[in-house]
């Protein structure tokens, strides 16, 4: 993806803490799942750990999706359901 795509990117933002492996397979699913539909995407990931007050928020409730601010998905990321929200988003 060019610089010049990420202004018609959609938004994705995974709250996630270290040494999560469902945070990487969610990663990895939304990753795979863009590219698959050739949708920009403009990936996040935010370390919950590093702001207390998420750390509060979200706390073990890791991998938590959201698809162009909208809450998407928690804990796991279902890939058919993925490229609905991406390609209605997009």
């Amino acid at each position: 993806m060019s610089e010049s795509d990420a202004t018609a990117a959609v938004p994705v933002t995974v709250y996630t803490r270290e040494n999560c492996t469902l945070c990487d397979a969610a990663r990895t699913t939304i990753e795979e799942t863009a590219a698959d539909l050739d949708v920009a995407i403009d990936l996040e990931m935010v370390d919950v750990d590093e702001d207390p007050e998420l750390a509060a928020e979200y706390g073990e409730r890791v991998p938590y999706v959201l698809i162009n601010d909208h809450p998407a998905f928690k804990y796991q990321v279902d890939e058919r359901e993925l490229r609905l929200k991406l390609l209605a988003a997009s």
